[in-house]
């Protein structure tokens, strides 16, 4: 492996994985809930531009002298159990998803990437970049509370569960990958102080919303 500090191979890892499922489930939710070709075509856009991070993402961890597969492997289980446990029910459940709790786990690889190498941070604020993701669910949500208010209050509690189910997965990764815990905090810090953080980010997407990010 080339000269990078504990736990990168880890977050590429992760990130990664992360990606691919994106990908994937963006493009069976375009099928699934869309209910226009224009959404179809949104969503699908944005799943193309996750694969494309995938690779990117794929082709650093070789460059490391790791095995991608390898690398993603461990995460595989966490976040595929995350998607079965959030899989949402219509089209507004699906943009929820790619908006908060898409949100909240990209925040956390985005903690991580605040202690890695400048090479490795450029790479993952690269693929994290938004590509219009937020817009995206923010207008169509909007919108739909705005013709139907009684939308918000099942809205407002599928995000409290997004967000639950996300924060749980994250810290049974951070607990089960030392190397990456040692990315997520600093000095100083704890996995409380960073998930207060995390937290509040939520808030304030959910305020884009109109919606409380508590009960």
């Amino acid at each position: 492996m080339m000269d990078s500090p504990p736990g990168v191979a880890d977050l590429l890892g992760v990130l990664a994985y992360a990606e691919l499922t994106a990908f994937l489930r963006f493009a069976e939710d375009a099928t699934r809930h869309a209910p226009s070709l224009t959404d179809r075509a949104a969503l699908g856009g944005l799943a193309a531009a996750e694969y494309a991070h995938f690779q990117l993402l794929r082709d650093r961890i070789a460059s490391l002298g790791v095995d991608p597969e390898e690398a993603m492997a461990p995460f595989a289980g966490p976040l595929d159990e995350w998607h079965a446990q959030t899989a949402p029910g219509d089209w507004l459940e699906t943009l929820m998803k790619a908006y908060v709790g898409t949100g909240i786990a990209l925040d956390f690889y985005r903690e991580a990437a605040t202690r890695v190498d400048d090479e490795t941070r450029d790479l993952v604020e690269e693929v994290l970049a938004d590509e219009g993701r937020s817009q995206f669910a923010v207008e169509r949500v909007s919108m739909a509370i705005k013709e139907d208010p009684r939308q918000s209050g099942r809205l407002a509690l599928w995000a409290r569960r997004l967000v639950g189910e996300a924060l749980s997965q994250g810290q049974h990764v951070a607990l089960a990958r030392p190397e990456l815990a040692t990315l997520l905090v600093s000095e100083g810090d704890d996995i409380t102080r960073m998930f207060a953080r995390l937290t509040e980010a939520h808030g304030r997407r959910m305020a884009a919303l109109g919606l409380p990010s508590r009960p």
